[in-house]
């Protein structure tokens, strides 16, 4: 007979050498789990974000042109999913590189430099450091041509031509030099833990931007007879939810049949999805244009509405926003210029003036690099800034809200610095509203003789215009003139048509 007592100490020790085995199979289960994952991780250029803590997320923040030379290279040969890799940490190389050298900080450049490359970041930042120096940068385009990849796909060589590199150096906050550049450098990557690192990178030309950019011109800029527009009921919202062509098309034809022949329309930067453009966005806009041109009216899209940033990291971003929209639409009929921004002017004060021109200037090159065809031009808010980057657009473009018997001599300033180039007014008007904030000064019968007399100057001048606006507005949102009522309520009342749709006083002096 067996002893109850052994029997169940036989059985406890079974049961524990099956736990303790069960248990060892666990682990090793576990510890070939996470080694065969991070195998997988370094071997299939996976996100490197995830496990070494970097936080540069490229798609969101730095963009640049990037332009591969496609001519074959020495060595192995190489697919399209092993260049896209190459492309981002390369890419992302520059972007950590930009950030450390703006902030002085050395977050990030371990996982994209090699001992030996980053020494001379970390030297450089050393120096800015105790000289109370910090550069601002970016680069615009880049033109990479592989010259040699390692037959055991550890090293790549490649040579990047005319980078064109926006820089600002500043000491004790003040600017001291703001320069684009186009560079060539001659680069080696090497493959490190499942990813390309920079081991050199070396500037061996540099060269100074040609600035002037060829003149898009258009012989309908002379005729332009036109007007500011947004639908009634959604102001400074065409494109959003409530947005309807039929109401839309009905409007154009109300400006037709007023003998004009342009709208100015608006396109919100975040609105239309930032860098990455919303095709739904995209579709309202081309209704527009063809409803405009099945009306037989020109448009002249207004880009960045309500943009006001303006920084250098946000350029690359702000390029591929403009490129999405503008090679979308530059071959369609009823497009008769683009203008870049409207009143950045106004920006100068918190931006910084020598930041927002630098921002234009960049802009005005890329639009025309894509369209050659339509001419570009800006929105200053004032006749005084009117000639800022003459050069650069194909015409003036001013907006004009003083006494119409001062406008002359503001208008003749502008024509003799600007000699060469047409002067288009973009906006002009005068509200019709009278009441507690506004009491003595406007009417209907007022605002009606302000565009009598400006429509007598504008015909004996020649000079083309787009008035400020089809309809007056129930709402005016405060990202326009803020919340303070004064400001507000005058903002509703400059249309030609009131919010009832009954014609003003004013409508008899649309046009010419």
């Amino acid at each position: 007979m067996v002893n109850n007592g052994e029997a169940k100490i036989s059985t406890n020790r079974k049961l524990l050498r099956g736990i303790l085995m069960l248990s060892y199979v666990l682990i090793c289960s576990v510890i070939v789990f996470l080694l065969s994952s991070l195998y997988s991780f370094f071997n299939t250029g996976a996100d490197r974000s995830k496990i070494l803590h970097t936080e540069v997320r490229k798609i969101d923040q730095y963009l640049p042109k990037v332009t591969w030379k496609e001519d074959g290279n020495e060595g192995r040969e190489m697919n399209d999913q092993t260049l896209r890799n190459i492309e981002n940490d390369y890419l992302d190389a520059w972007y950590v590189k930009f950030m450390a050298y703006r902030t002085n900080n050395y977050k990030g450049v371990d996982d994209y430099f090699t001992e030996n490359a980053r020494k001379n970041v970390f030297s450089i930042i050393d120096y800015n450091k105790t000289e109370d120096v910090f550069i601002d940068a970016t680069t615009i385009e880049h033109h990479p041509d592989i010259l040699f990849f390692s037959e055991d796909g550890q090293m790549i060589v490649l040579e990047d031509k005319n980078v064109v590199e926006y820089k600002r150096a500043f000491k004790n906050k003040e600017l001291l030099i703001e320069a684009t550049e186009v560079s060539n450098y001659k680069v080696v990557l090497l493959a490190e833990d499942g990813f390309w690192r920079i081991r050199h990178l070396v500037k061996e030309y540099i060269n100074d931007f040609d600035k002037v950019v060829p003149a898009n011109k258009s012989l309908d800029v002379k005729s332009i007879r036109g007007i500011n527009y947004y639908p009634q009921a959604t102001p400074w919202k065409m494109f959003g939810d409530e947005f309807d062509i039929d109401i839309i098309e009905k409007d154009f034809q109300i400006i037709k049949d007023a003998n004009l022949n342009t709208i100015r329309v608006f396109i919100p930067y975040e609105e239309f999805g930032k860098v990455k453009v919303d095709i739904k966005k995209l579709n309202k806009l081309k209704q527009v244009l063809d409803s405009a041109e099945k009306i037989g009216i020109k448009v002249i899209p207004t880009l960045f509405d309500f943009y006001g940033n303006y920084d250098t990291t946000d350029w690359t971003l702000n390029h591929r926003h403009a490129e999405k929209i503008v090679s979308t639409f530059k071959d369609h009929n009823a497009i008769l210029a683009w203008d870049i921004k409207n009143e950045p002017n106004l920006d100068f004060k918190s931006r910084g003036k020598e930041q927002v021109i630098a921002w234009l200037n960049h802009l005005i090159i890329l639009i025309k690099s894509i369209d050659k065809k339509h001419p570009v031009t800006i929105g200053w808010s004032n006749a005084k800034d009117a000639s800022i980057l003459k050069d650069q657009v194909d015409f003036i473009s001013f907006h004009y809200y003083g006494d119409y018997k001062d406008f002359v001599s503001a208008y003749d300033k502008i024509k003799e610095e600007v000699p060469d180039k047409e002067i288009v007014l973009g906006e002009f008007g005068r509200s019709s509203y009278s009441g507690i904030w506004k009491p003595i000064g406007n009417s209907k019968k007022k605002q009606a003789m302000y565009h009598k007399e400006m429509q007598e100057i504008l015909t004996s001048k020649n000079i083309p215009f787009l008035s400020w606006t089809l309809y007056d507005f129930n709402k005016v949102p405060r990202e326009v003139v803020g919340r303070l009522p004064w400001r507000v309520q005058p903002q509703k009342r400059f249309g030609f048509i009131d919010s009832n749709g009954n014609k003003k006083p004013a409508f008899d002096y649309i046009s010419k």
